[in-house]
């Protein structure tokens, strides 16, 4: 994996890009001199960190004299040293700038600085490996460029939970799946203390046609959701499956969504109710 310098204009989306590397777990140290990208090398190899991007701009020019020859030492030293640089033209740069309402780091006129800024940082553009223009990419669509860049790929846990409505629905949840008209293991005797994790329960909360076909339609949809989420950037997605107590039907229809949606990477990660039984 390489060692990448970021760096570009303001407003081209430096931000998007090292966010969209942080995610893909590389190791992330913004605003960096190029003196120090040695020493950032250097800690990186003895913390045995294989993913690390540095950021150099207009906000380290005071230390730029030193470009050329950092650039030479770490390239003898790290022949996968990839430098992205990313731009834009001056009009979209000024409405990025208009809607953010920042301060340039050069801090004049807007117009002035990203002329001044260009000639700033052509060193860095003249050794870039890459090139990007933003000028007509989203923020999605530079992070896809950037994933494809470098063959990342984008991880996504989709995080499933019970609960019980008469405890509160989870306040953090993307989704809340209401699974309250399944039948309810409650009503008999030897299931009430028992809960949806075993098959007994589980049985009775999938005992005919009708419960199987409830449950489809919320699989289909909890995969649904949870694509949608995953195609629009979001590296993860919470689903909350409610019942009545959170003992049995919510438990057991959280379980088998985790065997169903395997492939989205669904893991349980919590009953969050189950252990609240006693007052059922």
């Amino acid at each position: 994996m390489p060692f990448v310098v970021v760096s570009g204009l303001s407003g081209s989306g430096k931000s998007t890009a090292l966010r969209t590397l942080e995610d893909a777990g590389f190791f992330i140290t913004d605003n960096l001199p190029p003196e120090l990208w040695g020493a950032m090398h250097d800690l990186s190899v003895a913390r045995k960190l294989d993913k690390v991007a540095v950021s150099t701009d207009a906000r380290t020019r005071d230390f730029l004299g030193a470009l050329e020859d950092s650039y030479i030492r770490l390239s003898r030293r790290r022949e996968d040293l990839h430098v992205l640089f990313l731009e834009a033209n001056a009009e979209v740069l000024l409405k990025r700038y208009n809607l953010t309402r920042r301060e340039h780091p050069l801090g004049e006129s807007l117009m002035v600085d990203f002329a001044r800024e260009r000639d700033l940082l052509a060193p860095l553009r003249a050794i870039a490996d890459t090139v990007i223009d933003t000028t007509p990419l989203s923020a999605a669509q530079l992070s896809e460029r950037v994933m494809r860049l470098f063959r990342l790929e984008q991880e996504f846990d989709l995080r499933l939970m019970s609960f019980g409505f008469k405890h509160a629905p989870p306040r953090d949840a993307d989704l809340v799946v209401d699974v309250r008209t399944l039948p309810n293991p409650y009503y008999d005797p030897e299931l009430r203390p028992r809960t949806g994790l075993e098959a007994d329960v589980a049985g009775y909360v999938f005992q005919d046609q009708a419960s199987h076909d409830f449950y489809n339609e919320v699989r289909d949809f909890v995969r649904l959701a949870a694509s949608r989420a995953k195609a629009s950037g979001r590296r993860g997605y919470t689903v909350a499956v409610g019942c009545t107590g959170g003992q049995h039907r919510s438990v057991a229809v959280t379980a088998r969504l985790a065997a169903d949606l395997a492939d989205l990477d669904a893991h349980v990660t919590d009953h969050r109710d189950m252990k609240l039984h006693e007052d059922l």
